[in-house]
């Protein structure tokens, strides 16, 4: 396995895996044997990030979440590997009531709920602190200070790490991070998006945003990430859900457009060249870029799990870089 550090403080960063294990369906579509089988090998092979959320998985049920989180404490209990481990979860985009969804019903990010959420995330969890606590989707309605200072006291009070934002508009991220450094607060220092080879198109509705900008790593984003290196790119869906294999799996509409099949093309002349996969090498390009990415990926059995670990040791030629960026 290889490692990243996260954050700059030497109080709250943390040496992570450079593979990051998606929990998001444990519990729920994925069951209890199959997700701790999973976890155990994550574990066996050095990886250290595990991702969560306390609203994973609402929509599998018609629930409120919490599936997810519930399932890794129990596996973190049964296994007593905290202290190996980095465990990150979100608050914000949780239902509040069943049947219900984060776009119209959600929890939001008042300091009310920040506070509640993330007791509750650490009571499913069976732990003391949360190492990284992401504001999961943007709330609005409520004045960033509010939602800066929130997570600012939590961090103080020693129950949270650090932290991060996921899904936000970029000016939002940097007003906020702002805001935190004049108040003397810590701020965001870890972001996941959505990021993959492929490029959506910006114009198009993500299925989960209607504003397109705000699920995917774009331009500005990682624009923002070269001029900012002390921040981490979390990538999640980096391998679009099965998409770039399987049949059954067709790519988002917001992929349609011509310049989906050149990369697709390079993609796999690059896996046959490697004698790997086309997710490996898509994995291997993030793993390898030119500023910190860290892969998110899910994993509904070891076999699948075991693919993606390989990828954490394929180099790719910088030829084969510049062939997989320059393709459009």
């Amino acid at each position: 396995m290889k490692y990243r550090t996260i954050g700059t403080d030497p109080a709250t960063r943390r040496e992570v895996s450079a593979l990051a294990l998606g929990a998001m369906l444990f519990g729920s579509v994925t069951d209890e044997r199959t997700s701790f089988a999973v976890l155990d090998r994550y574990v066996e092979a050095g990886g250290t990030f595990i991702d969560t959320s306390d609203n994973y998985a609402f929509w599998v049920d018609g629930g409120q979440g919490g599936q997810s989180e519930d399932l890794l404490g129990r596996w973190l209990r049964s296994r007593g590997v905290r202290d190996e481990l980095v465990i990150a979860t979100k608050v914000g985009a949780r239902p509040l009531a069943p049947g219900t969804g984060y776009v119209d019903n959600g929890e939001g990010l008042s300091a009310k709920v920040i506070r509640e959420s993330a007791e509750r995330s650490r009571e499913r969890l069976g732990v003391e602190r949360i190492d990284l606590l992401y504001a999961h989707i943007e709330d609005r309605t409520v004045p960033l200070a509010e939602t800066v200072g929130a997570f600012g006291e939590l961090v103080a009070e020693g129950t949270v790490g650090l932290l991060g934002a996921s899904n936000h508009a970029i000016w939002r991220v940097e007003r906020a991070r702002a805001l935190a450094a004049a108040a003397g607060l810590p701020g965001y220092e870890v972001l996941q998006y959505q990021h993959s080879h492929l490029r959506p198109r910006s114009d198009v509705p993500s299925p989960l945003f209607q504003d397109g900008s705000l699920g995917h790593a774009g331009p500005e984003l990682l624009s923002y990430l070269r001029a900012e290196p002390d921040l981490t790119l979390v990538a999640y869906s980096p391998l679009l859900a099965g998409a770039y294999v399987r049949q059954d799996k067709p790519l988002p509409p917001d992929y349609d457009h011509p310049g989906t099949p050149a990369r697709l093309e390079v993609l796999r002349q690059v896996a046959r060249e490697c004698g790997a996969s086309v997710n490996q090498v898509v994995l291997a390009w993030q793993m390898g870029g030119p500023f910190p990415i860290i892969p998110l990926a899910g994993a509904s059995s070891v076999t699948q799990l075991e693919e993606n670990l390989a990828a954490v040791d394929l180099e790719l030629s910088q030829d084969q870089r510049s062939r997989l960026d320059a393709a459009h």
